[in-house]
């Protein structure tokens, strides 16, 4: 019988985590019970059925069938998965971006990146997250949030003011950039959503490092000269709405690329129609966020800045997992589960 994770993972190799220091045996010879590629697997696979907790998701690998196939010979204890978890959060960028790798060499990548930010709301007992204003809370463009938010009790966590223009939240926030079937391909966690130059123009260099778009798309929070500037310099076309906030002596344009492309080549043309119709395109960065909350990126059940950390992106692994699986298996990579022949 096919099960989730032989389907899951029957394309991945896992095996470079054993090459981490974290995961090397103790110096001191104390029992250290790390298979550090089967726990990994069985932590994919549980965040796939919207299992988290570590004496939970010891329960769910008791299954002999599901244990095995994850690579163990017996199952895990509660105690590995704790402690798996723990030594996970200094790896697991490194574990994204082998997958984005994947992803990418699979040729799943298209010519069109866009890049957003997005809260992470955090248990009310999180002592190290913080109230924070989002201005999109409510309106039309941040719809993406919104249809998984609404299968939340967020009733204590969000607060619309008196213009229902904007609302506050209690969490952190995330940068991603995504492409394709519904892929994420460089991220950044952060304290709040609102959008910090310096991590978007890094951000936007990693995305850059694995794919070669022509275009980045992003909404006016990303009418920054800088990120325009970087963009440009390597080729690649930036569309985000002009923000006349940003200026007492506003120019007359719709897209700030209008005024950048013009101070920076005299041989390069685009059409406000084009540029139009290009930025039409970035509701799907919405519907990859939405992708990734239903791999697990909803409200994390985890506690402190360093575990919620871990926990988004190994919601973001799962993503990206998922759509290699389906891929290998001819299936559409843009859904958000694998499907399984009984």
């Amino acid at each position: 019988m096919e099960t989730i994770p032989l389907a899951l993972f029957e394309h991945l190799d896992f095996s470079f985590l054993t090459d981490f220091p974290v995961f090397a045996p103790d110096p001191w010879r104390r029992t250290r019970d790390h298979k550090p590629p089967e726990l990994l697997k069985g932590v994919l696979y549980c965040f796939s059925r919207e299992i988290y907790s570590p004496e939970e998701i010891a329960r769910e690998l008791q299954d002999e069938l599901l244990y095995l196939q994850c690579g163990f010979d017996k199952p895990p204890s509660h105690q590995s998965i704790r402690r798996f978890l723990t030594d996970v959060s200094l790896v697991v960028e490194d574990i994204f971006e082998y997958l984005v790798e994947q992803v990418a060499a699979r040729d799943l990548l298209d010519n069109t990146f866009r890049i957003d930010s997005t809260v992470v709301h955090a248990d009310p007992r999180d002592s190290e997250a913080s109230w924070n204003y989002d201005p999109t809370a409510g309106s039309d463009d941040s719809d993406g949030d919104q249809s998984d938010e609404s299968d939340q009790d967020t009733s204590n966590n969000d607060e619309q003011d008196e213009e229902g223009n904007g609302g506050y939240y209690f969490g952190y926030g995330y940068l991603v950039v995504t492409t394709g079937p519904k892929l994420p391909v460089a991220a950044a966690f952060t304290e709040q959503k609102q959008v910090d130059q310096e991590i978007a123009r890094r951000v936007t260099q990693d995305a850059l490092a694995v794919g070669d778009p022509n275009w980045m798309l992003g909404d006016s929070a990303f009418d920054m000269l800088n990120w325009h500037d970087d963009l440009i310099e390597e080729g690649v076309v930036p569309v985000a709405p002009y923000n006349e906030r940003n200026t007492d002596d506003p120019y007359d344009i719709e897209y700030r690329v209008e005024q950048r492309i013009k101070k920076h080549s005299d041989t390069v043309g685009v059409w406000s129609k084009q540029l139009e119709e290009t930025y039409e395109q970035r509701s799907q960065v919405e519907r990859t966020i939405g992708a990734c909350k239903d791999c697990g990126l909803g409200t994390p059940s985890v506690r402190g800045r360093v575990r919620v950390e871990s926990h988004v992106f190994l919601a973001l692994c799962l993503r990206l997992a998922t759509a290699i699986a389906n891929y290998e298996r001819d299936a559409n990579p843009g859904k958000t589960s694998v499907e399984v022949c009984q």
